[in-house]
Formats: C-alpha cells, structure tokens, sequence
C-alpha cells in the first residue's frame, strides 16, 4: 500500500521565508565558483605542468560560458518558471565543480569548468527570478539584500577556505563544489513553484529587433546595466591591482594582501544586509549616487595612499558601494523590464557583470603599464567622479517613480 503524502508538511516547507535562506545560501555559490580557487591556481599550474597563462584560463572558463548560457537560461525560465532550472543549475554545478577532486587531465578540467558556468548561468538567473516572484514591497528588498550581502561575505570566506585546503592538495578546494548537491536536495522540497510572469510557454521575446525595441522604450535600463558592468569592472581593479599598490609600501604577505580584500567583501556584506532599510528612505537614483561617491572617495585615497593604515580605507568605502550597487541594480532591472520577460532580463545582469571582470586588465593594463599602480586607481576616481556628476545632474528615472 502507497503511503500517502504528508501534504502539509511539504505546504510548510515550501513557504517564502524557509525556501530564502536555501536561496541565499544558493546565491554564494555564484561567487565562489571562480574565487575559491584563486589561492590555488600556482599549485595547479605545477600539479598540471601547464604555463601560467593557461593555467589562468581555469579561473575565467566558466566565466565565459556564464556569459554564453546568461541568455539561454533567462529564456527557458520565461517559459517554464525558475525553480526547475536553478534546482537542474545547482545540480549540474556539484557534478561539474566537484570534478576537480579526480580529473588530472588539464583539458578535462577546462571542459568541467565550462560546464560548470552552465550551471551558475541557471542558479544566478534563477535566484534573482526566484526573489522577484517569492517577495514584494519591503521583502523583495529585505530578500535581495541578504543575497548581496552573501555575495559579498562569500568574496571574502571563500578565498580563505581555497587557501585553506589547497594546503592539503590543489585537489581538495574542489571538493567544495560538492555543497550544490545537498542544496539543491533543499531546493526541492522547500522552494515552491511560483508564477510564471506573463505568458508561461507563449513568451516570445521577439529576438534582436524586441530588445533593441525594449531598450529605445527604456533607455534608462541599459544604463542600469552599465552601472553593474563598471561595478564588475572597477572590483577586479581591486582583485588585480591592489596587491601591487601594497606592494609599495612593504605589504607583500599573501596573507595580510587577502585580508585587505577580505574587508571589501565584509564593508559590502554589512551594507546589503540593512538595504532594505536604506532603501525605505532613498530611490534607486539616490542610491547609485551614494554607491559613486564611496567609489570615488575610496579610488581617490587609493591614489594617494602610502601606509598600511590608509590602504585599509579605499576598500572598505568601495565594499559599501558594492553592496548598495548590487541589489539595486538587480530590483531596478526588474521594474524596467517587461514583466513576462523577467528571466531574459535579468539574465543580462550576469552577462554585464562578468564581462566586466573579464574587461578590467584589458582596459586598466595600459594605465598601469603606462605610469605606475597608483594612476589606475586615480583613474578610475576621475571616471567614477564624472559618473557621480552626470547621475546627479541627469533625470535618470520616469517620472511615475518606477525607478
């Protein structure tokens, strides 16, 4: 005889506030993906006998192939809902990330890793889609918050967990990819389905020529990309060059050097995790004034600085802006869009991102080549600067507020 469900106990599994913390727990995955290996990557590079600039390519596949799949995944998100793509992402990410613990074979590991940006394209797109559909009002806010707020504690507790077991093996930090799977067992008994925004299967998004009608209706939502793009772009200026702006005045520990980062990460955490009460007062507007002024302040003594102590203060201003840039470009895209087409959209936020990250030396390397380490920070201040001048002096929401 077939015993029947507990229908009950799953109905109170499956509420908002229980499927949240599987969500955010979720949602440091994304950034783990690449930063849990950054301490390990010379170790790989002699496990695998491969020259530096290859093994540099096992931190940016995935990368790559978030910014190929973003697209795709927003799609089939549209039409069947988001919580069987991020459960099908988060399993797919375990497999893939986990690979790393067996595979000795230095092509082997590259197609794992493009596997798994596959799988972080649907748990990233399918965590933002979740938030929108679970939440609203003061919620949605308070939900989004806690993700940036992971996101940010996760860029900093992740790297020191590499660093950690890489001194057991460059094998051991990919064992960690493993927390997917028993997430993703999480997810399915307590993320509910949700409504599908618009038309479900009938979505059509109307290729090229929808989105360019889309952005010609909504200009101000390609500038909200934008703002996620140079977000990305400036917090690997942090990632890339800080350790050499340290090195400057005596800071050479690997150590001390991860520390400074890691109090980027934890200044961000701890301004995503009151979002919502910052957002009660200010608009979206205001908010990425505030973001540009920490940035532009921390870039400016970043030029400056010349003692261990100051250093300590561009990355904490930048880490505030961080974690207010982040939820508000997410919640600001989900306004903007068209509502049956909140996964298409959304999607695009991580395609931005990661294309900045992967365009910061590029467009940064020729300051630094060109001077000295300390002109690219005092870049990026002029550039920040200017932004913060043009925000303010531009209307850049509709007058309806829906910005």
């Amino acid at each position: 005889m077939t015993k029947p469900v507990n229908t009950a106990a799953t109905n109170s599994l499956r509420r908002p506030g229980v499927a949240l913390w599987v969500v955010i727990a979720s949602a440091t995955l994304t950034v783990m993906a690449g930063a849990i290996l950054g301490p390990v990557i010379n170790q790989i590079q002699s496990g695998l006998r491969v020259p530096q600039s290859q093994a540099g390519l096992i931190i940016t596949t995935h990368g790559l192939f978030i910014v190929l799949t973003s697209p795709f995944a927003g799609s089939i998100i549209d039409r069947v809902g988001p919580r069987r793509p991020y459960i099908a992402g988060l399993f797919v990410y375990a497999v893939a990330g986990a690979a790393g613990l067996v595979v000795e074979s230095f092509p082997l590991l590259l197609a794992s890793r493009a596997v798994l940006g596959i799988g972080v394209a649907f748990v990233y797109t399918g965590v933002t889609v979740l938030i929108y559909n679970l939440f609203e009002g003061d919620r949605k806010d308070r939900a989004m918050g806690l993700r940036g707020s992971a996101n940010s504690l996760g860029a900093a507790i992740w790297p020191l967990v590499g660093g950690a077991l890489g001194s057991l093996s460059w094998h051991a930090p990919f064992g960690v990819y493993a927390i997917a799977l028993p997430l993703g067992l999480l997810a399915l008994v307590t993320v509910p389905e949700t409504a599908l925004g618009g038309r479900g299967g009938d979505v059509e998004d109307g290729g090229l020529a929808g989105l360019l009608a889309v952005f010609a209706a909504t200009p101000l939502l390609l500038l909200v990309y934008g703002l996620y793009f140079v977000a990305n772009l400036l917090l690997y200026a942090y990632t890339v060059y800080y350790p050499g702006l340290l090195a400057t005045f005596g800071v050479e520990s690997s150590l001390t050097i991860s520390l400074y980062l890691a109090a980027l990460g934890l200044a961000g955490g701890g301004s995503a995790y009151f979002y919502d009460r910052v957002k009660r007062r200010f608009d979206y507007r205001q908010l990425t004034l505030a973001a540009l002024a920490l940035w532009t302040a921390g870039f400016t003594v970043a030029a400056v600085a010349d003692s261990r102590l100051v250093a300590a203060v561009p990355v904490v201003l930048f880490g505030l802006g961080q974690g207010l840039a982040f939820p508000t470009v997410l919640l600001w895209v989900e306004e903007l869009a068209p509502a049956d087409r909140k996964g298409q959209y959304s999607s695009y936020i991580a395609m931005f991102g990661y294309v900045g990250q992967f365009l910061s030396p590029v467009v940064l390397s020729p300051v630094a080549g060109a001077f000295e380490v300390h002109a690219v920070f005092a870049t990026a201040a002029a550039f920040t600067g200017i932004s913060a001048v043009a925000v303010g002096a531009a209307r850049l929401y509709p007058v309806d507020e829906r910005a």
